[in-house]
């Protein structure tokens, strides 16, 4: 017998955002935010692309397929350039890109620690994966 499925769910809690909105901080790191200027439709397009691509990544890799593999990955980065999570930034006033350096290395240490940052660190996948009931 099979262990029962992880489903996903949006998490409940608010990600940690900077203050201007451009990235979403897990564990002490900076990581770009989606364009704020997506339309609805258009975020949850590409969500959905996203998340299927992160399926074909796992299951090409579980099956050892290199070809798949690479158009798989190729894919998710597609989707995450869409988001405006990779590739040119989505602001326009000449700030650097931040992406995945340490809060504490960057101008946002001090508003950083002003948020009690230990209670603030979120987890993803505690808040939103749960076990379907049996």
């Amino acid at each position: 017998m099979s262990a029962p499925r992880l489903m996903w769910f949006p998490p409940t809690m608010e990600q940690l955002k900077t203050p201007d909105g451009r990235y979403i901080v897990v564990r002490g790191r900076l990581w770009r935010a989606a364009n704020p200027n997506l339309t609805m439709t258009a975020l949850e397009s590409l969500v959905s692309s996203l998340m299927s691509a992160r399926r074909e990544v796992r299951d090409a890799a579980k099956s050892h397929e290199t070809v798949r593999l690479a158009v798989a990955r190729a894919a998710v980065h597609e989707a995450k350039t869409a988001l405006g999570e990779r590739g040119p930034v989505w602001w326009d006033d000449g700030a650097k890109d931040l992406n995945r350096h340490l809060v504490k290395n960057t101008a946002y240490a001090t508003w950083y620690e002003s948020t009690s940052s230990g209670d603030n660190i979120i987890d993803p996948l505690s808040s939103c994966l749960t076990r379907p009931e049996e």
